[in-house]
């Protein structure tokens, strides 16, 4: 995890919805902020997104094998 410092955190306002509020407590972590839970669902969609179009250029054959 990364560390945070005064100098790193800058104070922003997220406009979400009341539902979308509740959902982001549910899913933080007993003393875990909620930097912390946005920086891990930002990880995991980096994640899902690459691992798709890794997928993508599988199935176009789109790519020259090493061996």
């Amino acid at each position: 995890m990364r560390e945070v410092t005064a100098k790193s955190m800058l104070t922003k306002r997220i406009p979400v919805r009341e539902e979308t509020w509740a959902t982001l407590s549910r899913l933080k972590e007993p003393g875990e902020t909620f930097d912390e839970l946005l920086t891990k669902i930002v990880d995991l969609e980096a994640g899902r997104r690459l691992a798709c179009e890794l997928q993508a250029i599988r199935e176009r054959g789109d790519y020259e094998d090493l061996e």
